[in-house]
This record gives C-alpha cells, sequence and structure tokens, in this order.
C-alpha cells in the first residue's frame, strides 16, 4: 500500500504525477500547509486522473477561525500575487466546509479544509476505497474509470456505475 500522506512516492509515478511533485515541491506548498495536516487526495494520487484533474489537498481546518486560515493562506505566500483564487464556503457531508481553488502553473489546486483530522475526511477516505477496488479489480476496470470520467461523470458516480452500488459516496465508505 502506497503511504499518500507522504508525497515523495509522486517522484516515482508517472508523468503527470513527477510534475506535479515539481510544482508542489517548487511553491513549498505543503511546508506552507503544514500546520493543518495537508495531504493529497483524489485522482491524481491513484492514477485515474484526466487531463483537467486538480490536485485535491485536503486540510484540517478550524472553522471557526476560518479568517485566520485564510490570512495564513495569504501571508504564506502559498498562492502566488496576481494569481485569481475563488473561495467558497459549503456544507459538504453534512460538514462545514472552505474551498480555495486557484492555478500553479499547470495545475488546478484545490485547498479543501474541514474541522476534522485530513485522514478522516470522506475525500481521503473515498480515495483509499477506490485506491483498494483498482488494486482488486485491475486494468481494465481502471481503464473504464477514466473513460467515464472522460464522458463527465465524477469519480465516485463512476465508481458506484461499474461496482453497482445505490449511493456510491456512502458505499464507497464501507471499504
Amino acid at each position: 500500500m502506497i503511504d499518500f500522506t507522504n508525497l515523495s512516492y509522486l517522484k516515482s509515478g508517472n508523468e503527470k504525477q513527477k510534475r506535479a511533485y515539481e510544482v508542489l515541491d517548487k511553491y513549498q506548498v505543503f511546508e506552507k500547509l503544514k500546520p493543518y495536516s495537508p495531504v493529497l487526495a483524489g485522482t491524481i494520487p491513484i492514477k485515474i486522473d484526466i487531463e483537467n484533474s486538480d490536485l485535491d489537498i485536503i486540510c484540517e481546518v478550524d472553522l471557526k477561525s476560518e479568517e485566520d486560515f485564510l490570512d495564513y493562506i495569504m501571508s504564506s505566500r502559498l498562492i502566488p500575487v496576481d494569481t485569481e483564487v475563488k473561495i467558497e464556503n459549503n456544507i459538504i457531508d453534512g460538514e462545514k466546509s472552505i474551498v480555495l481553488n486557484f492555478m500553479l502553473e499547470e495545475f488546478p489546486i484545490e485547498i479543501f479544509g474541514q474541522n476534522k483530522p485530513s485522514l478522516e475526511q470522506n475525500a481521503y477516505r473515498h480515495m483509499l476505497a477506490e485506491y483498494k477496488i483498482l488494486k482488486e479489480k485491475g486494468t481494465d476496470f481502471k481503464h473504464k474509470i477514466i473513460e467515464l470520467k472522460k464522458q463527465g461523470i465524477k469519480t465516485e458516480p463512476a465508481f458506484g456505475l461499474l461496482m453497482g452500488f445505490k449511493n456510491p459516496y456512502e458505499d464507497l465508505l464501507k471499504f
């Protein structure tokens, strides 16, 4: 099993993973986010990304002090000065969440914060379940997931279609 909490696995991955590592390292993204326990989740770590896939970075953020988090992000120079940033507050999986979207070089970046440990957030738990399924089901299954994603189907629903899940977001958490 890959240790997804340590980005070094990206250095020996496919070309996109290697490039992602270079960009994240160049901008010291994980060093700057360290107080928020960042973890890279999503499709790039498990090699089911498509052309426009983003780097999903999940963080543990006390949303009672959301302004402190945003001030920290801006003062850390994590995001280059003239970069457009979209900030949203949502309720996701019943939890208050903050989402920042911006570009670093060719990569769309999404920083996702919830007031719970990063490794307990559904994005990370879904990724682990998807990784386990991909290992069990093999290359043909992986290619079917990628094809569904290219058709515009999000990752969890794509797994749900192929696995026969009624509620893929919940059913993935059972793995």
